[in-house]
C-alpha cells in the first residue's frame, strides 16, 4: 500500500488540501472551525497519515535535530545528560542524536556528510571548543556544557564544580584531615582543571597535599593508589579526594588490598554520584552532579539561541552527599 498523502486526507474528509495543511500544521485557529479541525485530525488518524518530515524540513530550512557530542558512552553522567536533553527536545518537536567522539575529548569528526545540512545545532558536553571545529566551523549554533565558559560558543551551561570541591574540602577539614591525596583524572579537560585548582586554593598551608593522576578506570585508579598508599602510617594520607566516582571505587579497592579500613584508616570521596557510589561498600561520600538538569538546560539554551533569544543562567548548584566512606581522621 502507498503511504497516504495530505490530498488523500482532504478527499476523505471532504475539505480542501489547504484546510488539511492548516489543521495538521496547527494554524487553523481563526480560519477553520473547531469541529472541522477535529474531523480532519480524526480522518488523518484513520488513514494512518504521517507528515513527510523530510519535505517539511526542506521547505522550512530546519531539521529540528540537535547533535549531542560526548567524550564517551560508557560514563553514566553523559547518559543522564542525554536523557535531560532529549526530554526537553521532545517537548518542542526536536530530536537529539547522541554522538560519542571517537577520540574522547580530542577532535570530533563530523558524523554527517555536512553537519550544517543535517542539524540545527550542536550541544557538546565536557569537550574543548577547538575539538568541535569539524562540526561547528560552518556556523552551526554551539552550546557548551561543563566546559570553559570563556570559550567561544553561542551559550554555556556549567555546574558549580568549584563549589562542589569546596564542600568536600570543608567536610574533610572539619573531620581533622590534614594529609590529603588528590587522585586526579588524567583527562586534560576544563572540568578536571577546575577541581584541581579549587582543591589547591581551598586547603590551608598547614595541610599536606599530594597529587596522583590516573586514567578514568577502576583498574588504573587501583594500581595508582596501591603504589601511593604503600608508605609508613605516619606519612600516609588520611583522605583521598577523587575527581570521579570511578576513581574513588579504584581507591577503595586499593585500600582493601593493603588492609586499610575505610573510613577508620582512610577516608575516600568521589565526584558525580553515579550509581556506582551506592554499589560499593562502604557507600561513597561524593558530590552529586545533576546531569539530567545539565542536559535540560543545554537543550533549552539551544532552543533560545535558535529563536534569537539571549541565554543567561548561573551555574547549576551541586550537593555533597555524605555517606560511610568518610569520617574522622585517624588519631595517629
Amino acid at each position: 500500500m502507498t503511504r497516504p498523502t495530505s490530498r488523500d486526507v482532504a478527499t476523505a474528509a471532504g475539505v480542501s488540501q489547504a484546510t488539511v495543511s492548516l489543521v495538521l500544521g496547527e494554524k487553523w485557529r481563526g480560519r477553520v472551525s473547531e469541529r472541522t479541525a477535529d474531523h480532519v485530525r480524526h480522518t488523518a488518524t484513520e488513514l494512518g497519515y504521517r507528515p513527510n518530515l523530510a519535505a517539511r524540513n526542506l521547505r522550512l530550512g530546519s531539521t529540528r535535530t540537535a547533535l549531542l557530542v560526548v567524550p564517551a558512552l560508557t560514563n553514566e553522567f553523559f547518559a543522564r545528560v542525554y536523557t535531560g536533553a532529549a526530554r526537553v527536545a521532545a517537548q518542542h518537536g526536536f530530536g537529539v542524536v547522541l554522538y560519542p567522539s571517537p577520540d574522547g575529548t580530542g577532535p570530533a569528526r563530523d558524523p554527517f556528510p555536512s553537519a550544517r545540512a543535517a542539524l540545527d545545532g550542536v550541544i557538546a558536553s565536557s569537550m574543548a571548543t577547538d575539538a568541535l571545529e569539524a562540526l561547528g566551523g560552518d556556523g552551526l549554533p554551539l552550546v557548551m556544557l561543563d566546559s570553559d565558559p570563556t570559550a567561544h560558543a553561542a551559550a554555556h551551561v556549567n555546574l558549580a564544580i568549584a563549589d562542589g570541591m569546596r564542600q568536600i574540602t570543608e567536610h574533610l577539614l572539619a573531620h581533622g584531615h590534614r594529609r590529603i591525596l588528590h587522585l586526579a583524572s588524567a583527562v586534560d579537560s576544563w572540568t578536571f582543571h577546575v577541581r584541581a585548582n579549587a582543591l589547591t586554593a581551598l586547603l590551608p598551608p598547614t595541610t599536606e597535599l599530594r597529587t596522583v593522576r590516573a586514567h578514568l578506570s577502576v583498574d588504573a585508579a587501583r594500581t595508582a593508589m596501591e603504589s601511593a598508599l604503600d608508605t609508613p602510617r605516619g606519612h600516609r594520607p588520611t583522605a583521598i579526594v577523587c575527581d570521579d566516582d570511578i576513581l574513588a571505587a579504584g581507591a577503595c579497592k586499593a585500600a582493601r588490598r593493603l588492609g586499610l579500613r575505610i573510613p577508620e584508616d582512610l577516608s575516600v570521596t568521589g565526584f558525580d554520584d553515579l550509581a556506582l557510589a551506592t554499589a560499593v561498600e562502604p557507600e561513597l561520600t561524593t558530590v552529586r552532579l545533576p546531569a539530567e538538569r545539565v542536559g535540560e538546560q543545554g537543550m533549552t539554551a539551544l532552543l533560545a539561541v535558535l529563536e534569537g533569544t539571549p541565554w543567561t543562567a548561573g551555574d547549576i548548584p551541586v550537593e555533597l552527599v555524605v555517606r560511610d566512606s568518610s569520617g574522622p581522621a585517624p588519631t595517629t
